[in-house]
Parts: structure tokens; C-alpha cells; sequence
């Protein structure tokens, strides 16, 4: 007689669940904005589309769920704190330059998507100091506050200055704001033959943030 029984694998949790769907749910988003079918999200999570409705009151609040994860800066903080502090500066800030500007495509995208297909009104974001977020995980998501969210970035950046502390002219975390609202800046859509390239702004922003080297 085989073993009593095969126990069963414990199932995900709510919260898990919600976040394996909206994984999931993310690139179809991208490509499809409104248009996307909870069966769509369904078949490519390999689930039955009622396990969606347990855990998503209905489409919308997916949908707010996927922006709230797209505007999310967990992603690219960890990135930036994976960033070695023993290499040149100039390389430490491509690093960084590559990781918010895939975080800013990826957000854009999802927002793009779902403007273009005729949603207009955002979550409403979450006063900062408050969680509003129900217990385990049910109901609309919050946004994550903007504020908050440009300070963690600053900081990160402000790591990867340190390093060349004695050779900068200003401290890191302006330095920080500076980098981060000249890669906000680019990722604005630049036409012509003049657009300027990753490497054009870091020759120019380390330019002026540099110590002008001794002739002597």
C-alpha cells in the first residue's frame, strides 16, 4: 500500500498568488494595454481564470496591481546596490544610467499601453505615512509614494559617489540629484542626429563634477 498518502504540496499563499499573476500579467499588459483578457493572463500563468477572481476582485484592480509593481523602484534599487564600489566612477554611473533607464522603459511601457487603450485615471496613491494595503494582500494596491521612492534612488546613487569623495567638487547625495534629473532628462524622446548618447552625458556630466586636474 503506498504511503498514506501523498501529501499535498501546501498551496501559495494569497499574497503569492498575487504576485506570480501580476509577473505574469506584466508583459501582456505591455503588448495589450485594456485590451488583455483575464483568460489570456490565465493560460500564460498556467491557471484556471477563476484563481484569478480569488485573489482580484476584477480586471481593474489587476490592472492596478500591474502598475503599481511597474512603478515600483525595488528592481532597480537592487541593482544599483549590486554595483561594485571598486571600479572607475565613470563605470559605476553606466551601471546605474542602464538600470533606471530600463526601469523608466519598463514603466513607460505598462503606463504607454494602457493610456493608449483608454485608461486614464491612475490608483490613487497612498498618503505618505499610512498603509493603506488590507491584510494579506486583498484589495486595490497602493502606489508607491513618489517621494519616498526619489530619496531611496538618490541615496543608492549617492553610494557609488562616495568612493571618489575627496575628488568631487560638490557632495554625493547633490551629486546624486544631479545624475538622476540628467538620466530623467534623456529618457524623454530625443529626435534628430543630435540626440545625445549614454556616453555624450557622462562625458559631460563628469566633466563638470570632477576636480580640474593639477597642470603642475
Amino acid at each position: 500500500m503506498e504511503s498514506a498518502a501523498r501529501r499535498r504540496a501546501p498551496g501559495m499563499s494569497p499574497e503569492r498568488r498575487r504576485e506570480m499573476i501580476v509577473r505574469t500579467a506584466l508583459p501582456l499588459v505591455a503588448e495589450h494595454g485594456t485590451a488583455v483578457t483575464t483568460g489570456q493572463i490565465a493560460r500564460a500563468a498556467g491557471i484556471g481564470e477563476a484563481t484569478i477572481f480569488r485573489v482580484f476582485a476584477d480586471k481593474n484592480e489587476l490592472l492596478d496591481a500591474c502598475v503599481a509593481e511597474a512603478l515600483r523602484p525595488d528592481h532597480v534599487l537592487a541593482e544599483i546596490a549590486g554595483i561594485p564600489l571598486d571600479g572607475p566612477l565613470r563605470d559605476r554611473l553606466a551601471e546605474v544610467g542602464a538600470a533606471v533607464e530600463a526601469y523608466l522603459d519598463r514603466m513607460g511601457m505598462i503606463l504607454g499601453a494602457l493610456r493608449a487603450t483608454g485608461r486614464r485615471e491612475p490608483p490613487t496613491p497612498p498618503t505618505p505615512g499610512e498603509d493603506d494595503a488590507p491584510p494579506d494582500g486583498e484589495g486595490r494596491p497602493s502606489l508607491p509614494d513618489r517621494d519616498t521612492a526619489m530619496n531611496r534612488t538618490r541615496d543608492a546613487i549617492a553610494e557609488l559617489f562616495e568612493p571618489d569623495r575627496d575628488r568631487l567638487r560638490l557632495p554625493p547625495a547633490q551629486l546624486a540629484s544631479l545624475f538622476m534629473g540628467l538620466l530623467f532628462a534623456r529618457s524623454r524622446p530625443h529626435t534628430g542626429p543630435d540626440a545625445p548618447s549614454i556616453e555624450e552625458y557622462l562625458d559631460v556630466f563628469l566633466h563638470g563634477a570632477l576636480k580640474e586636474r593639477s597642470t603642475e
